[in-house]
């Protein structure tokens, strides 16, 4: 799952790489966490805007936002039959821009080690990622957002099993284009990155915390390889487990 980030476009890099009508004001993150409000792109009328959507999707026919699970992250192999994402997969598709994203490896030893990842190029990310508004009953509204999460790559099946879509060039337009693109062809668009697409390093547990937010969070860091877990076997000997 994706379940931290980082986003460091200036806005107007935003308005010229996403085709924007108009910008965010935003300012640099290095250690984007669930609930927190992020920048979103989904088109409405027409256009293609940014909006603050809050991280963890609430669809509109939720009662109480607080009695709600967090849905962070959608599956690809399951979205289109959830409740919770079915209507956001036909009509509030979006995406998610970001410089990289976080995971974490279970080393042997249950210990997790985190890894910043990103794009082998160096380009930004667009995250496929879900919407939805919620309207409660004094009429304020909520818009909320889940990113999309499909199988790992071999490649990065070294750090997890699992990845966040992420769109390049036309599969962008077309995730975005509600209007003309069905459900079943956006589903489509959502797909691991090929091997070599991505580049990780490992960084700081300090990442673990989402109080601390700064450039030293994507600095790659040595970290030494734990020793294999042992056990006993049959005759009181020790076996690598």
């Amino acid at each position: 799952m994706c379940g931290r980030y980082a986003s460091t476009l200036p806005p107007e890099m935003m308005v010229e790489l996403f085709k924007l009508m108009k910008s965010l004001d935003i300012i640099p993150r290095y250690n984007i966490a669930p609930t927190q409000p992020i920048a979103a792109i989904w088109e409405a009328h027409g256009r293609r805007e940014a909006h603050f959507a809050r991280w963890g999707l609430v669809p509109g026919w939720v009662k109480d936002p607080r009695e709600f699970p967090l849905l962070i992250n959608a599956r690809v192999e399951t979205m289109a039959e959830k409740p919770a994402f079915r209507d956001a997969l036909k009509h509030g598709r979006c995406i998610i821009p970001a410089s990289g994203y976080y995971e974490w490896h279970t080393n042997p030893d249950k210990t997790k080690q985190p890894y910043y990842i990103t794009m082998e190029d160096g380009r930004p990310m667009a995250l496929a990622g879900l919407y939805a508004t919620w309207m409660g009953p004094n009429g304020e509204e909520i818009d909320s957002v889940a990113t999309i999460t499909v199988a790992a790559n071999a490649q990065l099946s070294e750090v997890h099993d699992r990845m966040p879509a992420i769109l390049r060039g036309n599969e962008i337009d077309d995730w975005l284009n509600v209007r003309d693109v069905r459900a079943r062809e956006a589903h489509q668009l959502a797909l691991p990155l090929e091997d070599g697409a991505l580049k990780f390093h490992p960084v700081s547990t300090r990442v673990n915390s989402a109080r601390d937010d700064d450039p030293g969070l994507i600095e790659p860091v040595t970290v030494e390889r734990p020793e294999p877990v042992r056990k006993k076997a049959a005759g009181g000997q020790l076996d690598l487990f």
